[in-house]
């Protein structure tokens, strides 16, 4: 095992940051050694602040239309094989109430950048939940909006809002989206969010087409720069209805190294394991949680919409609509030595250290 790739690790673990120069060499030059060297470290920081508690987000994929055309994206507009749906708000709150008997405390709402869900409906649809469910936090995860639009969903009540970065380098994001999207438009959007006060979250696709070790330094200077609550990464997978069908997936271990790269440079942030780790292997989820992260985000939405949620090929699409399937999410993780708890499970990265 390479000393000073070992000696960055401990840099990091220490200051919470390295230069790009040494993010890249350390990215690149990983080896399974090395990254159980960095998991010791990056189990210990979580366990530090969260013990070995696992908090769970009730998913609830209420659109599947999107204006938006992202070269990855197997709800990209134009891709017409797509069964189009949206719930409605009764099913919506359906959702949650179903999911609060099933001990949720946060309900995240995702969906396609859809024209349909007008701020005014957002917002009515923001006030119905918190008055159904008035203890629990409600997370947002509907795409770029104007700064107007973000302040008033936070003033109905939105708590958290999830807006993944996906690449830092705007020539990069450039490779992956159509010219109407752009880097700058995309991270402005998250300065919006952490202005108006949100928990805010955001994130990158590991091992998406082009990627260097270089993207993923910028990606990892720019998380430290933003400082922000949650931070959601997961491997690129391919979907057969868009123009990147053909490039490889990302890979696993290289996900889970970034996992634990995460949680030394930001330990009190909530990371979560996510659906595409459970997709590229069986135990992804645990192994994202052994590699540092703290969350999971069973869907809940309406078993028959969820294969319709289709951002990737052969996503995986369990769910936790009864008690039987939660006892099962539980089991698992009490196997690896974790417990699923039941709360809002706040970030505790109010402020750098």
């Amino acid at each position: 095992m390479s000393a000073h790739l070992t000696g960055l690790i401990d840099k990091l673990h220490t200051d919470r940051s390295l230069d790009k120069a040494e993010w890249a060499a350390l990215i690149a030059g990983r080896t399974p050694e090395l990254a159980e060297y960095l998991f010791a470290l990056s189990r210990k920081e979580r366990q530090r602040y969260y013990g070995r508690d696992v908090y769970i987000r009730g998913l609830i994929e209420f659109t599947n239309y999107c204006k938006n055309d992202c070269f990855y994206c197997g709800i990209r507009k134009s891709n017409w094989n797509v069964h189009r749906y949206r719930l409605t708000e009764e099913e919506i709150l359906s959702c949650c109430q179903a999911g609060y008997a099933l001990g949720f405390r946060t309900f995240v709402l995702q969906g396609g950048e859809d024209g349909y869900f007008t701020d005014a409906r957002m917002v009515h649809i923001i006030r119905a939940i918190k008055e159904l469910c008035p203890n629990c936090a409600l997370t947002l995860s509907i795409g770029e909006k104007p700064y107007d639009s973000y302040k008033a969903y936070f003033d109905a009540g939105a708590d958290r809002y999830l807006l993944r970065h996906e690449t830092y380098d705007p020539c990069h994001y450039k490779a992956l989206h159509p010219p109407s999207l752009s880097a700058s438009v995309r991270q402005q959007c998250l300065w919006d969010l952490k202005d108006i006060g949100y928990q805010v979250g955001t994130g990158f696709m590991v091992g998406s087409p082009g990627q260097t070790p270089e993207h993923l330094a910028g990606d990892m200077i720019f998380i430290r720069q933003l400082d922000p609550q949650m931070v959601g990464i997961g491997p690129f997978i391919p979907h057969h209805d868009t123009p990147f069908a053909r490039e490889k997936a990302g890979a696993l271990d290289l996900t889970l190294f970034m996992l634990g790269l995460l949680r030394l440079m930001l330990p009190r942030i909530l990371l979560p394991a996510t659906t595409a780790l459970g997709t590229i292997v069986d135990g992804g989820r645990e192994l994202g949680i052994l590699a540092g992260a703290n969350v999971v985000m069973p869907n809940l939405s309406p078993s028959d919409v969820r294969k319709d949620y289709n951002l990737y090929d052969n996503k995986l699409y369990t769910g936790i609509e009864s008690a039987e399937r939660r006892k099962g999410l539980e089991d698992r993780m009490a196997a690896i030595g974790y417990k699923v708890v039941t709360a809002r499970g706040d970030s505790l990265n109010t402020s750098n250290e």
